[in-house]
């Protein structure tokens, strides 16, 4: 007997960062060709899905300056609902907590989500690899997202290598602006020949952010506060967006440069993590699944 769910709630949708970030290439069709390895954070945003009979997909909360119709929640879930023939609808709802435009990947990881939970709700039994190649339609990061494990990536990050870089703890501090990333590959001084690295490279140090020289000339107040992150510990620029990071020695040192971040820039601190909270969240489900299964069916629970 199968079991029919109506609402699955709260999957994570965790930020990431870049811990260092190469344009390699530029493509024919205009895509850049990159390396960088993605480490995802325990800062998440929250979705909540509810299944509906009328193949509508809805989004019922508001998320400041994104219409639905330009949400990537809603975008991958009628990316889903087509690719799979889906008749069923779902209405969506999120916790935003990841700050827009800040290269942390929220958009992406909220696609990300919304492919995974609806998957589960819709009883689709896709895999995790034909969900990333859905993803990939919408964005470059969301298979990262799908993938769930820290990676090396390269191509125009869609070709994966799992690695297991150390777990500390940042700082992440986002200034108050917001940096486009068609800008920053647009701009003339971007580096677009820089040589490939290994992973082995990269272990032993190797590897900076290419958009970070870029970022601070065309945006004063990133500039500003790497600037003022740089005097407390080694920063970086975190992909093509507004935050910064710096790693600390421990949870203690990452609280106290928070407590002394100045307003308006926003500032978390947060754990590096190797595996996404959103697997660990789809295996729950699966396991609640199956125990309501096995209740519907009258059989024992080992």
């Amino acid at each position: 007997m199968a079991v029919t769910l109506a609402k699955t709630l709260r999957w994570p949708a965790p930020a990431k960062i870049n811990l260092f970030l190469h344009v390699t290439g530029r493509r024919s069709d205009g895509y850049h060709t990159l390396q960088t390895v993605f480490q995802f954070l325990d800062l998440c945003d929250w979705l909540d899905f509810e299944r509906c009979e009328d193949g509508r997909i809805l989004r019922t909360t508001a998320v400041e300056g994104i219409p639905p119709e330009q949400d990537l929640i809603v975008r991958a879930a009628r990316a889903l609902q087509a690719h799979a023939g889906v008749k069923a609808g779902a209405r969506l709802s999120i916790d935003k907590r990841l700050p827009v435009g800040g290269g942390i990947g929220g958009g992406s990881s909220d696609a990300a989500t919304t492919l995974v939970a609806l998957n589960f709700l819709w009883g689709l039994d896709l895999s995790l690899e034909e969900l990333a190649k859905i993803g990939l339609q919408l964005g470059a990061d969301v298979p990262i997202f799908v993938a769930g494990e820290a990676a090396f990536a390269e191509g125009v990050g869609e070709i994966l290598t799992p690695v297991a870089p150390a777990e500390p703890w940042y700082v992440l501090l986002k200034p108050d602006c917001a940096v486009p990333t068609a800008a920053v590959f647009a701009d003339p001084d971007l580096t677009r020949d820089t040589p490939p690295i290994t992973i082995r490279d990269f272990l032993q140090g190797a590897g900076r952010n290419d958009c970070e020289p870029v970022v601070r000339r065309r945006f004063p107040a990133v500039n500003a506060a790497l600037d003022w992150l740089s005097a407390r510990r080694p920063s970086r620029l975190t992909g093509t967006g507004a935050c910064v990071y710096a790693i600390c020695t421990d949870e203690a040192q990452a609280r106290k440069i928070v407590a002394e971040v100045p307003p308006p820039w926003q500032a978390y601190a947060v754990r590096g993590l190797n595996r996404s909270p959103l697997l660990d969240r789809l295996a729950r489900a699966r396991a609640a699944a199956e125990a309501t299964a096995m209740f519907a069916r009258d059989e024992p629970i080992d």
